[in-house]
């Protein structure tokens, strides 16, 4: 079972909070001396994440990164039509950011800010647990304003990563300006916290403007309040066309018009870091779909993305991992 999109439309059109991620190795003791608990995640000023970048033992690795960026990210390296959309600084980091965007063959279409670019400071301790420091700048100055059916353009999917609720009017402008072009609109509900802070607006929006709709087990329960996994994904697809409810290392579950997908996941469940698995999977997923494969072959996608991405640490497929996942690709797909 596929869907169809007009012939014209084939790109995946990403939308988000321009983030730089800067990665650097360090032991407990450097989280003891900021005073910082491990695992957590504190928006700061650019001053203290500078301060930092000051005191850590390497110069941190620096890469495009948000949740959005991250899954154009993957469908330009799997080959397809990818864009972001994005606000960044008239900075330094905001070139690195661009230029990272083109070098894995993703179109920016970046708006920009006197303020300096976003970014998040990982602090990668040995036991790959990650301590994130936050500093948002421009990535939070995109005004409702910016945003016109110019941005989306040939797309046939416009996916919305869910930290835009937090912006209702940017997130209401989006929707409109991708619903008028002609795109589907996908939405990754990001986060439990996301859904519960922004209850009333999402439960709008689903019903109006999303035709897929992605969550993890704890977005779906703080969505719908059910357990029990297919009755949760069922009340996931009350409004939508498509709806995906991922549950980890037991894989995903699919449904369309009434029928259910279930897709494995990849590897024994073991990971070194999480971080941008579902965003990596989300790639995959919708790539598939665009390019007519079967829920079952673009949720199997997805899992190859989802997994390469968990064995090493950042939110970034080595090249050898995608040479993998492209086994999965066109000449092979009948393996999936």
């Amino acid at each position: 079972m596929t869907i169809s999109f007009e012939p014209d439309r084939s790109a995946i059109v990403c939308v988000g909070s321009a983030l730089v991620d800067m990665l650097a190795g360090e032991d407990d003791s450097f989280l003891e001396t900021v005073g910082a608990a491990k695992g957590g995640m504190t928006l700061v000023e650019q001053t203290f994440i500078d301060d930092l970048v000051s005191k850590t033992a390497n110069p941190p690795t620096v890469v495009s990164g948000g949740s959005a960026c991250n899954t154009a990210v993957g469908v330009g390296c799997l080959g397809g039509a990818a864009r972001f959309v994005g606000k960044r600084g008239e900075d330094e980091l905001g070139d690195v950011f661009e230029s990272d965007l083109v070098a894995q063959r993703v179109e920016p279409y970046l708006f920009r800010s006197a303020s300096p670019t976003g970014r998040v400071l990982s602090v990668i301790t040995p036991d790959a647990q990650r301590t994130m420091f936050t500093y948002l700048g421009a990535s939070a100055e995109m005004q409702p304003g910016e945003i016109t059916r110019k941005c989306f353009d040939g797309a046939a999917i416009v996916h919305v990563e869910g930290y835009l609720l937090f912006n209702p009017e940017l997130m209401m402008a989006v929707l409109k300006a991708g619903k008028a072009s002609g795109a589907r609109i996908s939405l990754d509900l990001a986060s439990f916290n996301v859904v519960e802070e922004s209850r009333e607006l999402l439960n709008d929006i689903v019903a109006d403007y999303i035709d897929i709709l992605i969550a993890n087990e704890d977005e779906a329960f703080a969505y719908t309040g059910i357990k029990d996994e297919a009755s949760s994904l069922q009340e996931l697809g009350r409004n939508t066309e498509i709806a995906v409810l991922k549950t980890g290392p037991r894989g995903s579950m699919i449904l369309y018009k009434g029928e259910i997908t279930r897709v494995e996941a990849l590897g024994d469940g073991c990971a070194v870091d999480t971080t941008g698995a579902g965003d990596l999977w989300a790639a995959g997923f919708l790539f598939g779909l665009v390019n007519g494969y079967s829920f079952t072959k673009s949720g199997n996608l997805g899992s190859a993305c989802g997994y390469e991405v968990c064995q090493l640490v950042g939110a970034k497929v080595e090249e050898a991992g995608w040479q993998r996942i492209k086994q999965l690709l066109p000449e092979n797909t009948e393996n999936i």
